[in-house]
């Protein structure tokens, strides 16, 4: 396998379609095609699924991995020998939204004086993130995997605490007795892949869910809440005075759910990856740290 080909397999998945790889490249759609046909012959399997956009197969995963860490390397090299010319090395990472809204905020401000780098942010929910690092497509990921992808490292980072909260009004129109109608009161959910509320509700014997309203966005799902749409788990980091005014209600004051995060990023002796990966340790400091109380543990 050549170098070209593997940059190919890279631009075609940063890009997402074999047209957008040959702009990025200043090659030709064939000869992006040729490239691609040359490698997946070479390795006598397909590499790169034709879809809308393009995506890495399992077979190609391995192969985009080492490709954006022989950038990494590349980029590492010019710069110890003064040959960096302004160049940029794009660094890939997933994180889901709720850390990307709240702790991971300030990621965005020390990025900005990287003069050697772009960072490429994947936003996924954390349950799910992982997947995008065993797919090659970012160096790192927050999430919730304890056991490390392979050619992975895992850094611990901390609890992130959810607390059930939802507007006065609905609480008042659910209650039941000194507590609330968990089967019948409206729940919020992020997207589909989100189960924290599902959770949540069968551990209290729920099995079927309640209405439910659907809002993608972390700063749209806590307005929808805060409009009494339905009740969610929300980020303690999050809430604010909401709280103290009594604009949203705790639905239940002994009762949380803790999300222990960890940074799982290539093993790869890389000074651009121990920089995101120091970076990302570094805002983790919001984070509750060491052992965190069991998921819906009482407060004391």
């Amino acid at each position: 396998m050549q170098l070209d080909q593997l940059r190919t397999l890279q631009a075609i998945v940063v890009e997402g379609s074999f047209e957008g790889a040959a702009l990025a490249l200043h090659v030709t759609p064939s000869a992006v095609s040729q490239r691609i046909k040359a490698l997946e012959a070479e390795v006598g399997r397909v590499l790169v699924r034709r879809s809308t956009p393009c995506e890495v197969t399992d077979a190609g995963a391995p192969l985009l991995r080492m490709a954006r860490q022989v950038d990494l390397l590349e980029a590492e090299a010019r710069s110890e020998l003064g040959l960096a010319e302004g160049r940029r090395t794009i660094v890939s990472v997933a994180i889901n939204a709720d850390s990307l809204e709240t702790w991971l905020k300030p990621l965005l401000h020390v990025a900005a004086t990287w003069p050697d780098l772009s960072l490429h942010i994947e936003v996924e929910d954390q349950e799910h993130s992982v997947d995008n690092l065993r797919r090659g497509q970012v160096c790192g990921a927050v999430c919730v995997a304890p056991q490390p992808v392979s050619g992975c490292r895992v850094v611990p980072l901390g609890a992130m605490r959810y607390l059930p909260v939802a507007a006065p009004a609905l609480r008042d129109a659910h209650r039941l007795g000194r507590s609330v109608d968990w089967s019948a009161m409206p729940v919020m959910q992020f997207n589909r892949k989100d189960d924290l509320q599902g959770a949540f509700l069968r551990e209290r014997g729920v099995e079927t869910a309640p209405p439910t309203a659907q809002v993608p966005s972390p700063s749209g799902f806590y307005e929808a809440v805060r409009a009494g749409l339905g009740w969610g788990l929300v980020p303690e980091l999050q809430l604010a005075d909401d709280l103290r005014t009594g604009r949203l209600v705790r639905l239940d004051a002994r009762r949380h759910v803790d999300v222990e995060l960890a940074f799982q990023v290539w093993s790869l002796a890389s000074e651009p990856v121990t920089r995101l990966t120091a970076a990302i340790t570094d805002c983790a400091r919001a984070l509750r740290h060491g052992p965190a109380p069991r998921q819906n543990e009482s407060h004391l």
